[in-house]
């Protein structure tokens, strides 16, 4: 078996070692060629690990089922492994290197036996640009490697960019016996390396995403000056054609893809406004030779929540997944060989095989009990960004877009209002810091509980979260001319628990706000957590909402906002002593000013 697979000799090394361990039956490079991959889809669908979509309503797409017990990223499986514990921090899992490397040799030990290793040369950005980082994903799983075509830039110009270099992302996947008490998703941030076993669902084993693309990124970032967030990058086009670029970070079930793919009111249509989507879920920012933080997407496709997708809630992302696509999950219309899920439309499909493999009943559908489904609550799409209606052209630019303001946002009945600015960057990474929601019936566990999630990053950060919030103060000091910082929550509720604000396409009128503040056109009322909005200068015409209405989405409660910072105070001591003195200093100044 040769296991002389590129012209490294860093890269033969280590496929040679992994080779030895895992045992496969042959080594076949994954060339980026589409003959490659159709005939990768033809081997899956002889063996069942695909179906075959309506070509006519679906061109080129397949439906993909994951095991029952392998159906969403597992945090209490997902490790930070660094030599000392506390450069791992208190919010991630450690496991010290060399004992994990045992532990897993074990489980990857003639895993492959009787399967090729497929070697997958990726790109995480345009290949060759500053932006650039190089993985290479072993793996035994076909499902993976059509994923990892869609989500990444693969191909032989990743190698010949690589060189002779031993600077790439090594990434050794084995779906194994897919045993979850054996279940390990491992990163040496140290090593530039991820493991990850017993797994085959997307979020665990396409390691260009959040394992490679967030947790050693952010890693990888700290040590080199710049950042890897947990961000969609949205651009608004004006009348006149100037478009201006946000990122914005919200924790899952906050709306991200729906922001990141908006589209505009009849109010700005009219006008002549555009969005255009630069990415959905992560950006990598530096600092540009103009003194601007620059933003690129560094993938190359989306892995999407199929739930709640519809014509009304994000057509850009149903049209973007109508060809082309890999659908994991979700239920199979046997009656025109299409899928469905719930929100997709009202037509329950009469003649269905959910996501289990079984005949379904809708006359036992229950909106309000989860295991009645069709599909899974956390069901997915892989598509790929190139099918997206508003794509942006800067999509495949190496120099990425400049970012005029960072939105952060969370999901708060009460406490927080529809939109405030920080005061300053300082400022604004305290706003980052103290990010949250509070739980959704969707969640298990109680209704209402505020989880912190920083900068939406609490799953994602693969160091210390003090650190991290050290190395965002820090940035702050290099960039010349920052955005601006604000908060969102789309979420506020009335006394019956019905949301206020109408969300979705409308949420433009906030951002307009934002990039009006930004471009200093537009005043702001001073309050205790920040600037907030004149209720006359967001834009309410043709809403069934009124003035009044906008001023209650804007009311800070004193009251709940002291509580809230006792959470805070409880959240920074879990995160440790490395969180920077200036977040506490800028806790003390809150509460001073919440109590005046």
């Amino acid at each position: 078996m040769n296991t002389n697979v590129t012209s490294n000799k860093y890269v033969n090394a280590w496929i040679a070692e992994m080779a030895e361990m895992v045992k496969p039956s042959d080594i076949i490079l994954i060339d980026g060629s589409e003959e490659q991959a159709e005939a990768l889809r033809k081997q899956a669908l002889a063996s069942g690990e695909l179906i075959k979509l309506n070509e006519e309503k679906l061109p080129n797409c397949y439906l993909h089922r994951t095991a029952v017990n392998d159906v969403a990223r597992v945090e209490n499986r997902t490790f930070i492994c660094t030599r000392k514990k506390e450069d791992a921090g208190n919010i991630n899992n450690w496991m010290e290197p060399k004992e994990c490397y045992a532990k897993l040799s074990k489980l990857f030990a003639g895993s492959y036996k009787g399967k090729p290793m497929y070697v997958i040369p990726y790109s995480m950005s345009v290949v060759g640009s500053d932006f650039a980082k190089y993985g290479i994903e072993l793996t035994d799983s076909i499902y993976v490697v059509l994923n990892m075509l869609i989500m990444t830039r693969v191909g032989k110009n990743v190698l010949e960019a690589l060189g002779d270099s031993d600077n790439f992302i090594k990434g050794l996947h084995a779906c194994a016996n897919v045993d979850e008490e054996n279940r390990y998703i491992c990163h040496f941030p140290e090593d530039n390396t991820i493991w990850s076993v017993n797994s085959a669902y997307g979020g665990n084993v396409l390691l260009g995403k959040k394992c490679f693309a967030l947790r050693i990124a952010s890693y990888l970032g700290r040590k080199e000056g710049w950042m890897a967030e947990h961000m969609l990058i949205l651009g608004i086009e004006n009348p006149e054609g100037e478009i201006k670029y946000i990122t914005a970070a919200f924790p899952s079930a906050c709306g991200k893809t729906n922001l990141a793919m908006l589209i505009p009111p009849e109010i700005y249509k009219k006008k002549g406004y555009k969005t255009w989507c630069v990415g959905d879920d992560i950006a990598w920012l530096r600092v540009g030779k103009d003194g601007r933080l620059w933003a690129v997407n560094p993938e190359n496709g989306f892995f999407g929540v199929a739930p709640g997708t519809n014509e009304h809630s994000n057509p850009n992302a149903l049209h973007t997944a109508m060809r082309d696509t890999i659908f994991t999950n979700v239920a199979h219309n046997l009656d025109d060989n299409t899928v469905w899920w719930e929100g997709l439309n009202d037509n329950l499909p009469t003649n269905c095989i959910d996501w289990k493999g079984n005949k379904w009943d809708p006359s036992k559908y229950d909106k309000k009990d989860k295991t009645t489904c069709a599909a899974h609550p956390n069901s997915r799409f892989t598509a790929k960004a190139t099918n997206c209606p508003c794509l942006s052209d800067k999509f495949n630019d190496p120099a990425g877009v400049p970012i005029t303001a960072i939105v952060f946002g969370g999901r708060r009945a009460k406490t927080a209002p529809l939109v405030y600015q920080s005061r300053s960057w300082q400022h604004g990474v305290f706003v980052g810091s103290i990010m949250a929601s509070e739980t959704t019936a969707a969640a298990a566990g109680a209704v209402g509980v505020v989880r912190r999630d920083p900068m939406a990053m609490r799953p994602f950060v693969g160091y210390d979260m003090g650190d991290y919030w050290q190395h965002w103060l820090d940035m702050g000091k290099m960039i010349a001319n920052p955005p601006k910082i604000f908060h969102v929550n789309w979420f506020r509720t009335d006394e019956n628990g019905h949301f206020i604000w109408p969300g979705f396409g409308d949420n433009m009128r906030v951002i307009m706000w934002i990039l009006a503040r930004c471009a200093g056109t537009v005043d702001a009322v001073d309050t205790p957590i920040g600037y907030e909005p004149r209720p006359e200068d967001i834009d309410l015409t043709g809403l069934d909402l009124t003035i009044d209405d906008l001023k209650g989405l804007l009311n800070v409660d004193r009251k709940l906002w002291l509580e809230d910072c006792k959470g805070i105070r409880e959240f920074y001591k879990q995160v440790g002593d490395r969180v920077p003195s200036v977040l506490y200093d800028e806790l003390a100044d809150l509460e001073k000013r919440l109590s005046e």
